[in-house]
């Protein structure tokens, strides 16, 4: 009787060797990649949401989801403005357009925590909304308040810079109209949430150096720090980040 031989080429081995090695960890990291938390599943701005556990990146191309004067005027999302825009100033548009060829990543804490010491915000995104627009703090310049950058706030509050990029200094009236004053509106790059606001149909009192304060929300019933967007400044944050900030690019 013959005797069947079987021979371990090297592509063979090299496969058995993989199995073997994923049947020793069947628990690697790359399955839990795609693990989102429901509440960062409402940035429906979003093109990607991944973790990798300890962060969280998000990729937005940072154009609002509604119409602005800012669009091109060939553009569907154009929409002539005139009139009064936010806290009653004439409006008066500025020289820029929306750039619709835009990326951004947004890297956050998945789990935030209090920092010990408090960043600043710096200029430029500071955050990001809901629908993918970015959010930058209570300046127009270096220490320079918005006075007269309101002036320049389409009908939903928001503008681009000379850089095209199109962004919220104040309430994102969109978002509030359409999701309601008291509704999640986005995430600092700290990891830590920003509200509309009101809470518990009341406009919001009490807020901190950092604008925000621990109580539980609708997305955290048993408590978080949060950001609140009031009418007032400093609008989204005070006097810096409450966590350890993550980063941004574009």
């Amino acid at each position: 009787m013959k005797k069947s031989i079987f021979l371990i080429t090297p592509l063979v081995a090299i496969l058995l060797f993989l199995n073997c090695s994923n049947s020793d960890n069947p628990s690697s990291s790359t399955e839990d990649i795609n693990n989102i938390p429901e509440v960062y599943k409402k940035i429906y701005g979003a093109t990607s949401i991944t973790s990798d556990g300890t962060y969280l990146t998000i990729k937005t191309n940072g154009q609002p989801d509604h119409k602005s004067v800012y669009y091109a005027t060939t553009s569907d999302k154009y929409e002539a403005f005139s009139g009064t825009t936010f806290g009653g100033s004439t409006f008066k548009k500025n020289p820029n357009v929306i750039d619709t060829n835009l990326a951004f990543t947004f890297k956050i804490p998945l789990n935030p925590v209090a920092a010990s010491s408090h960043a600043s915000t710096p200029l430029g995104a500071i955050g990001v909304s809901i629908n993918g627009v970015p959010l930058f703090n209570q300046y127009a310049g270096p220490n320079q308040p918005l006075t007269d950058e309101i002036q320049s706030f389409d009908q939903y509050s928001g503008h681009p810079t000379g850089r095209m990029i199109y962004h919220y200094h104040v309430e994102p009236l969109y978002l509030t109209q359409t999701k309601g004053k008291s509704a999640l509106m986005g995430f600092l790059l700290d990891g830590f949430p920003v509200y509309g606001p009101e809470e518990n149909g009341a406009a919001v009192t009490g807020l901190d150096a950092y604008h925000g304060h621990t109580s539980p929300t609708v997305d955290y019933p048993n408590g978080i720090y949060h950001y609140h967007i009031t009418n007032t400044d400093p609008y989204i944050n005070g006097s810096g980040f409450y966590g350890s900030p993550g980063t941004v690019s574009n």
